[in-house]
This record gives C-alpha cells, structure tokens and sequence, in this order.
C-alpha cells in the first residue's frame, strides 16, 4: 500500500531546508513510490491541519532557495499559545496525524524539534527528525545543515571587518549567533583570522583579552577583531550571577535553572556585546565598535556544501521510512548517514570540547580565548 508522508519544519529559519523537502519528497515520490503531504508553519500548521500538498512541481526549483516553503514556527505541541491561553494541543496533532492516514512524520529542526518529535513518538506516533540549525549543536551528528553556509557569511564579515579596524586603529566586536554552543563563532573567528574569540564553553576573563589588545598594539598592530559568540560570559558576569542569585559560579549559566537564576541571566545578557566593546575601549585606551550579524547568518541561499548534506540526509530519511524504521534522527556520520535514536538526541547540547583540535590549532596561531 501507499506510504502517507507528512512533513514540517519547526524553529528558526536555516539554509537547506527547502534542499531537505527536495530530498525526502523527490525520493519518497519518485523511488518509494510513496505520497507526501507538507503541514505549514511547523506543528501549528499540524495542529491546524493546515496542509500543503508537495508533488513533482511543488519541490521543483526549490534546492537553491533560502528559508522553508512551508513556513516555520516555534510552537511547541505541549506548549501552544490558543486564544490567549497556553494550551497542551498534542491530543489535536495526533488526530490530525491520523486524520490524514500518516505513517510517518518528518519534522526538519534542531534540538527542540526532536524534543518535541520525542513527545509525539511516546504517543504512539511514527516519527523522523532530520538535523537543522546554524549553530552545529545537535547531538549525535556530524554536522548540521544550515552551518557551512552560516560560516561562510560570518566569516566573510569578519574579512570585511578587517580593513575597518585597520583603517581606525579600533577594536571590532563583533557578535556572532550560539547561544549554547560556540562552534560557527570558532570556526568563523578561525577562518576570519580574529585575534580574540570568545565562546560559551570558556567563561573569559575581560581582563586577559583587553591585555591580549594591548600586547598587540605595543607590538605594533594598534586593532583587533575580537569574535564572539552570543552566548559567551566573562568570569566577572559569572560572578555577578552567582552572587544575585546566591549561588556558587559554575562554568556556564544554568539555563533549567529557576525564575530567579532565569531573570538574573536575561539581565546579565542584555545589550552584553556592546557593554564588552565599551569595556575594552576603557581597559586599552583603543576605540571600539559592536557589530551585531544577528540573522544575516540564517538568510539567503544555502551554500553547495549545505545543499549537498540536506539532500544527502533527506534522501536517507526516505529510505528510512522504506524500511520501516522510525523514532529516529538521521545523523551525518562521515560520508555516511546513520539512524540515532530519538532519546539520544532530545534535550542533549553538543558543545565545543575544550580540547577540541580546533580550539588547540587557534591557540597555536596566537588566538586569545580569555582564559
């Protein structure tokens, strides 16, 4: 019998994902024979049943595209804004799933996606997750698409923050996303040749990076570029937490923490980039500018490399649900895919390893990490 596909995107927007509907729908129709129906706006559209039929035309012309044709959403099925009210709307999506003859549902995101898959697995539900984000932090793959080509982007605007910070003798902090996980701010700030990176795994001490900008201006080179991830905290920051929360510091911040350590932590990330820009410009007498990439990283086109990984894993997805095998991620492993179990990936972070190669070749070449 025909196999009912549904498909979704969920979270924020990334490159390669209209590449990843290609890969699923082009090889679930074509070689699997099988019959793809698209939900828009990621479990909302699901929950509203608000469909989108993918056939040949449809998924046509689609591999180059920026941003997801079927719309995407942060909506979790547990946790839904309805009518003012946040409501539990899972039972809703299961009868939709069902309503709609399923036999499996691909849902294309991050860590909060498969969390979520999660949920509707131990509903009784035919799942797949394929793993997106621009930041590389979900566990059990490789790698992520949506990340070379959100690297290439933040690294082009770290060489065109070059000759600015030459030109002025200045300081440029520039503020790239990673929240958790500081993989794109180390591989941009690596590629762009930054002076200093600062990462969430590696709590700094602004002290140890305003002399590292010193060091290099009574060597000679009055500038710096000092790439940062969003997520990264200063020692000092730390401390201030503990102490309006009267908790012992820790290497990072608890983000399942309770509402006091929550709200202490909003306050601490406020407007952090552009307090650490002005705090440099007062500890080594240079000027300096914030620059902010925000969601440049997440637009335009996906880049061949992203192309290539989401047709790769969406194609393996369909092979997957050929086989009769759900209730998985499918992982970038090598030049390989494999499946990796649901309760392996949701609610798990893959950080950077301090130990990590690239974080030793860095500190070969001279890169200041604030430790």
């Amino acid at each position: 019998m025909t196999k009912y596909i549904g498909i979704l995107t969920s979270g924020g927007d990334s490159p390669g994902l209209n590449a990843a509907i290609r890969g699923v729908g082009k090889a679930a129709l074509g070689h699997h024979g099988m019959h793809i129906i698209g939900f828009r706006d990621g479990f909302r559209g699901l929950m509203e049943n608000r469909t989108a039929p993918l056939d040949g035309g449809q998924l046509s012309g689609i591999l180059t595209s920026g941003g997801t044709i079927l719309g995407t959403s942060r909506d979790k099925p547990h946790k839904m804004p309805v009518g003012g009210k946040i409501l539990d709307m899972t039972d809703a999506i299961v009868g939709n799933y069902y309503d709609n003859h399923l036999d499996c549902l691909v849902c294309l995101g991050g860590g909060g996606t498969a969390k979520n898959a999660l949920r509707l697995k131990q509903k009784g539900l035919n799942v797949i997750t394929l793993p997106k984000t621009i930041d590389n932090d979900v566990a059990g793959t490789d790698i992520t698409f949506g990340f070379d080509t959100a690297l290439g982007i933040a690294t082009e605007a770290i060489d065109r923050l070059h000759s600015t910070a030459h030109s002025h003798h200045r300081i440029i902090v520039v503020e790239i996303m990673g929240h958790r996980a500081g993989w794109l701010a180390l591989g941009a700030g690596i590629a762009g040749g930054a002076d200093v990176i600062l990462l969430p795994e590696i709590p700094y001490d602004v002290e140890i990076v305003a002399e590292a900008i010193r060091e290099r201006a009574r060597g000679g080179k009055p500038f710096s570029i000092v790439a940062v991830a969003e997520g990264a905290v200063s020692k000092q920051e730390l401390a201030a937490l503990a102490e309006r929360t009267k908790k012992p510091a820790k290497g990072k911040v608890n983000r399942k923490a309770d509402d006091t350590e929550a709200d202490a932590a909003a306050i601490l990330y406020a407007d952090r980039t552009l307090r650490l820009a002005r705090k440099l410009e007062q500890l080594t007498g240079l000027e300096a500018r914030p620059t902010i990439l925000g969601h440049l990283q997440r637009g335009g086109a996906p880049s061949a490399a992203d192309r290539i990984l989401a047709t790769r894993l969406g194609t393996a997805c369909a092979d997957l649900i050929a086989k009769g095998t759900f209730g998985v991620m499918v992982a970038a492993k090598g030049e390989a895919t494999r499946p990796v179990k649901l309760e392996e990936v949701a609610g798990k972070v893959k950080t950077v390893p301090q130990d990590h190669p690239l974080i030793l070749s860095a500190r070969r070449v001279g890169t200041n990490f604030g430790d």
